[in-house]
């Protein structure tokens, strides 16, 4: 089975745009040190919760977008020994490729995946 690396962001909804292509930069990386595929949602109904919520979990703001997203991985191992490197190479620094939202509202995990139909 594969494995899956999942995250959720809010971004300013202005920066669609620079948001897709940071995406889209950085796939060619995550590619070349294994990943299989990459997937890129723009939040369109994500409704605010009473106990909890994607916008809540990551605090958005009335100007903000939730994102949701994965990468896919042939497995644990080949994700963990490409990490570092992804996070070294360059066309990743924050001045060839920065991120247009607060990283520290980022949530992210890895997943064993159970059932892929």
């Amino acid at each position: 089975m594969t494995y899956v690396d999942g995250f959720v962001a809010a971004v300013p909804t202005a920066n669609r745009e620079q948001y897709i292509k940071h995406a889209r930069d950085a796939w060619p990386v995550f590619k070349d040190y294994g990943a299989l595929k990459m997937v890129e949602c723009w939040g369109d109904d994500v409704p605010d919760g009473e106990v909890t919520s994607f916008p809540m979990a990551v605090k958005c703001q009335a100007d903000e977008t939730v994102i949701f997203s994965w990468l896919v991985w042939p497995s644990r191992e080949v994700r963990n020994d490409a990490m570092p490197r992804i996070m070294a190479d360059p066309r990743l620094h924050p001045d060839k490729n920065p991120m247009p939202f607060d990283g520290k509202r980022l949530i992210y995990g890895g997943f064993d995946v159970v059932l892929d139909e």
